[in-house]
């Protein structure tokens, strides 16, 4: 006799603990986590919630039993929230429940040989960062990235810095004192550590953030510098193109690599077209620059009539697709809104809504 299902949330901490058990069976068959967050689309951020933590226990899988799972865990988010994410999500595994992907993965490239030649010379001291620098970083990490989609929101008491293990590489905190930005902390990095016997190949800066251009610079030749020191050639780090120490990065003749999955890692779905519309109003209104046909046609984009596929819209807000983009995978723009559609969504990268990136540590 085939045993019934039940589901069953817990929340605890922040983290809404969702699973799927069996009757009789005292541990759960799958579970997932569902995180609570504020998401930019732009200068506008809007209450969002995020899954993550997957699992089925490996004598249950291959029975649907996450499928199932799935469907109760968005049903109760479509409940509080009007958009879901999936923070890095297994290719095939969440389409049918009509995430899309929305993300380009993307990170520079820094010789340092090219930092040597820019003649940059340190800018303030350069320390290990502790607890009470956090709400520093918070403070500059939230003004860098006020209008970046893609950005989430980091509250008072952020803290995802990972642990250093002996087999597991932590995160560590640099910040600059001084600067161009006064006495306090005027930028900061965080960089990957290394596992216990990790050879090392390169150097991981997971993000980087500054009050000023000159602040920029000092981290960056203070990254360069331990390069020189390990015999390191070069450095990646995990910032957009077109943010400050993007362009820094840029004038020096740094690379950019950028990658855009076809399916799976940071995935998006609108739960709630016309509660999610609402909320971006004046988002939308901002990139439209007071197009006469912007305030009317909000509406209709609310109810579908303009852009129908939520899967599009998503990305056409995220900045992940442009409307050229849409275009090529069938959008049909309706006569007399070309400009519109142009202003609304003109994709990453261009002067109304900045370069897309997701920061490693907001992954959940």
């Amino acid at each position: 006799m085939e045993r019934s299902l039940a589901y069953e949330e817990e929340f605890v901490g922040g983290v809404r603990h969702c699973r799927m058990r069996r009757d009789g069976d005292p541990e759960p068959v799958c579970s997932l986590d569902v995180v609570s967050f504020r998401q930019r689309f732009g200068a506008v951020a809007v209450a969002a919630e995020g899954i993550g933590g997957v699992e089925t226990r490996p004598d249950c899988r291959r029975g649907g039993l996450m499928r199932e799972l799935l469907g109760a865990a968005v049903a109760g988010m479509r409940e509080r929230v009007a958009v879901g994410f999936v923070s890095d999500a297994i290719e095939g595994a969440y389409e049918q429940r009509g995430f899309v992907t929305a993300l380009g993965e993307g990170e520079l490239v820094v010789p340092v040989r090219a930092v040597e030649r820019a003649g940059v010379r340190g800018c303030g001291r350069v320390r290990q960062g502790t607890d009470a620098d956090l709400p520093a970083v918070v403070r500059i990490f939230n003004a860098a990235h006020a209008e970046r989609p893609w950005s989430r929101v980091r509250e008072a008491g952020w803290d995802r810095r990972v642990p250093q293990g002996m087999w597991r590489p932590g995160s560590e905190l640099l910040v600059l004192e001084g600067g161009g930005g006064g006495d306090g902390v005027s930028g900061y990095a965080l960089l990957k550590g290394r596992a216990f016997g990790d050879s090392v190949r390169t150097v991981v800066v997971h993000e980087m953030a500054a009050e000023d251009a000159a602040a920029a610079r000092g981290l960056l030749a203070e990254v360069a510098a331990r390069c020189w020191e390990l015999r390191v050639a070069e450095f990646t780090v995990r910032e957009p193109a077109d943010s400050l120490v993007g362009r820094i990065a840029r004038a020096w003749g740094c690379g950019y690599r950028q990658r855009f999955p076809v399916g799976g890692g940071m995935m998006a779905r609108i739960l709630r077209r016309e509660a999610l519309v609402r909320e971006l109003e004046p988002e939308l209104r901002r990139r439209a620059r007071g197009h006469p046909r912007g305030a009317g046609a909000l509406g209709e984009l609310a109810g579908g009539v303009l852009v129908p596929d939520d899967g599009v819209l998503v990305r056409l807000l995220l900045g992940h697709w442009s409307v050229a983009d849409a275009v090529v995978q069938g959008l049909v723009v309706p006569q007399g809104y070309g400009e519109l559609y142009g202003r609304w969504f003109p994709g990453g990268g261009g002067p109304g809504l900045a370069l897309p990136h997701a920061h490693v540590l907001d992954r959940y």
